[in-house]
């Protein structure tokens, strides 16, 4: 059997099939509803043990100090949590944009979680995982879940739903959107009516998040506009990225070859929805 410190772990991407904002906390949280799914396109990582404890993460990204990047700061709180004292180096393979709305930091951060609690053998249940992980992004505890859901709460109350196979043309606008700066908008919606999980069905709903970023960055709203001539689009997240479903690989990939035809300038990819995180093949 493979040693699982050769594994490549791979962090996936995920799509919000609706996001609906609901109301708010006192504390100045969104209350959330929507629908994760993941994709089979992401980010991977490699670990490599050390015989110090230090955090050493290889591949460093530009403009991101290594102590504020998500993959570090999940193992430093993982050892903080259980006491850890192995130190560990971390590979990122980055593919998934920065300010995308595809989850990637997010799911970089749960991966080095459900891996080092593999690895440094510190058996952590998911619900513990997830509480470690939520301190850092409220994407984080859906990744850990591993399975596609409707959420509630932040993000962080999960319903398992099943979804039929369906695969995803997803366009990368050239922007970085800040989750932070749409969620403090005055314009954003945020009482729209819950619904409950039970009545939800594909295709439901919107992104609530969705007219602010098209106002604040126009290169999603031209995106989407584009997206939009295949049938329903929609941001994911806080964006940039939107993306549009279909019922086959070969739809989804002749509406790619449309987009490399007459929107050379538009980038992006096709990915296949996932109901399991590929990540729990490994664990």
């Amino acid at each position: 059997m493979k040693n699982p410190w050769q594994f490549e772990w791979p962090a996936p991407a995920k799509l919000n099939l609706f996001l609906h904002v609901v109301g708010r906390r006192a504390d100045g949280y969104h209350l959330l509803q929507t629908v994760f799914r993941f994709l089979d396109f992401g980010d991977s990582l490699s670990f490599v043990p050390r015989d110090d404890d230090r955090i050493l993460l290889t591949t460093p990204l530009p403009g991101v100090p290594p102590e504020q990047n998500l993959t570090v700061r999940a193992a430093q709180n993982l050892k903080q949590a259980t006491g850890v004292r192995q130190g560990v180096e971390i590979r990122l393979v980055k593919q998934l944009p920065l300010g995308g709305g595809l989850g990637g930091g997010s799911s970089d951060a749960a991966t080095v979680l459900l891996a080092l609690n593999r690895l440094w053998e510190t058996n952590l249940s998911s619900a513990e995982l997830q509480q470690i992980g939520i301190q850092l992004g409220a994407d984080v505890p859906i990744f850990i879940h591993g399975h596609a859901a409707f959420a509630e709460g932040i993000g962080e109350r999960f319903v398992d739903v099943v979804l039929p196979p369906a695969w995803y043309l997803v366009l990368v606008p050239p922007v970085t959107v800040p989750t932070a700066e749409i969620f403090q908008s005055p314009d954003l919606r945020r009482d729209t009516p819950a619904i409950n999980a039970a009545d939800w069905r594909p295709g439901m709903g919107g992104n609530d998040l969705e007219p602010v970023a098209c106002r604040l960055y126009p290169e999603v709203a031209e995106h989407l506009a584009w997206l939009r001539r295949f049938g329903p689009a929609r941001m994911s997240g806080s964006g940039a990225c939107v993306f549009a479903e279909f019922a086959t690989l070969e739809a989804a990939n002749a509406a790619h070859a449309a987009n490399a035809a007459f929107a050379p300038g538009m980038q992006g990819f096709v990915a296949r929805g996932l109901d399991r995180s590929p990540v729990a093949a490994l664990l």
